[in-house]
């Protein structure tokens, strides 16, 4: 990947996903605990061997940018390895970013002095582990200028996504935007292909486009208009993507083994993470004993920027009697700092330094950072936001009619609660 540039597209508002992106962008939403969503495509990078970044973000920027400049900076100018920041210049127009292909036109000048062989057009929103070395291994050995990644989807869902029509040798005829009646994808009449917003180009073709047509998408504009003369493909991600990592094994007599496995199943991982019900899902897709999505791979780790809190502390362990309490975290991820002082998680992510109180109850939850839990409040399904005071004795996520009085819910129930909610109330 030493002849590759990534440019990773971190400006989105993420207004589906209000009020946690009230005070931040999209890629700056606090996920598994510890980590922002940037930090995902941002760990891809590194571990594909992408080292020359450019991230691009807009709306509500500072969270971002302070994570970005604290935690990642990390690449050798000695080695010509970079990350750099580029917020909007104006310096082509006098507007902000309306679409993807613009923020890549008002920036062409610093890919025109990097001058790589080809550009990756990363999203800085998705939770997946994705090899950018064999996407773009697939785009050489195909001969293509283009080369879309593309995820398989049920057809009964393709009205949330961009649609790519291709033949059977993945070679793209077409874009269907959130079609009512979508072309399926070649020998599978059930399930279609849909867009993940993750591209490579051949540069001079990038440039030559972007300079060509001054339209903003490039779903909707730069890519149907150069389908025609150019060889534009599909990158099938389940199929192709494969992510080698190692796995921990306890057999009946408790003895754990190691075993390096190839394709990991989390290869074939997705999300989007779009809406407050993506959201929740890709969390607790975190927790349990075989998570569907896995973050403690050695082969692919996940980077960030590391706060300095102390280490997790459960206390009280009064089992037993009409007041018994015990701090207790139960198939759940727990970030640094916090406090279970008789309290009970489970199935729940943590952010940094949550006080969960005596008596209180957290199941099925994502608790960002700095909440106190007061004493047996009960909590399920839930998103409680950066900073919030829940009282004792609260009750959220039991009765979705009353939650929806004061608080969001969203359509599968879960109720987003933000300090303005309870400071209203």
């Amino acid at each position: 990947m030493k002849h590759s540039l990534a440019v990773i597209m971190a400006g989105g508002k993420g207004e589906r996903l209000m009020p946690l992106t009230k005070h931040r962008s999209k890629p700056a939403i606090p996920f598994g605990g510890i980590y922002l969503l940037i930090d995902l495509t941002l760990s891809n990078c590194i571990n594909s061997g992408v080292y020359k970044i450019i991230v691009l973000p807009q709306y509500r920027s500072q969270n971002l940018m302070q994570h970005l400049e604290g935690g990642w900076n990390i690449f050798s100018s000695a080695l010509d390895h970079y990350l750099k920041i580029a917020p909007p210049q104006m310096l082509v127009g006098e507007s902000w970013y309306p679409g993807t292909a613009d923020s890549i036109r008002q920036n062409i000048g610093l890919i025109e002095q990097e001058s790589p062989e080809n550009v990756l057009i990363l999203a800085g929103d998705h939770v997946c582990k994705m090899d950018y070395a064999r996407f773009k291994d697939y785009h050489v050995a195909n001969n293509a200028d283009v080369t879309i990644a593309a995820i398989d989807q049920a057809e009964e869902s393709a009205g949330q996504y961009g649609i790519i029509e291709a033949d059977r040798q993945f070679r793209v005829r077409g874009f269907q935007e959130k079609p009512s009646h979508p072309k399926t994808m070649p020998g599978d009449g059930a399930r279609v292909l849909a867009s993940m917003g993750i591209y490579i180009f051949k540069t001079q073709l990038l440039i030559d486009s972007l300079k060509r047509d001054d339209r903003p998408d490039f779903g909707r504009h730069i890519l149907p208009g150069i389908l025609e003369r150019n060889r534009v493909v599909v990158y099938p991600f389940r199929r192709e993507n494969r992510i080698k990592d190692v796995i921990i094994l306890t057999d009946e007599d408790g003895v754990r083994r190691e075993s390096v496995v190839e394709p990991m199943r989390d290869s074939a991982y997705w999300r989007d993470v779009g809406t407050l019900d993506s959201y929740w899902n890709a969390n607790m897709d975190l927790t349990g004993v075989d998570p569907f999505f896995n973050m403690y791979g050695r082969y692919w780790p996940i980077r960030t920027f590391q706060r300095q809190y102390p280490p997790v502390k459960t206390v009280f362990a009064q089992e037993g009697g009409p007041k018994s309490r015990a701090g207790r975290a139960l198939d759940s991820l727990v970030a640094h700092g916090c406090i279970l002082s008789g309290g009970m998680v489970m199935n729940s992510v943590l952010s940094y330094n949550v006080f969960v109180q005596s008596w209180a109850k957290v199941e099925e939850s994502v608790i960002m950072e700095n909440v106190v839990i007061g004493r047996y409040a009960r909590i399920k399904k839930a998103i409680i936001a950066e900073g919030v005071r829940i009282p004792p004795r609260a009750e959220i996520g039991y009765n979705p009619g009353k939650d929806r009085e004061r608080f969001t819910v969203t359509p599968r129930g879960i109720t987003v609660v933000t300090g303005e909610d309870l400071s209203a109330g």
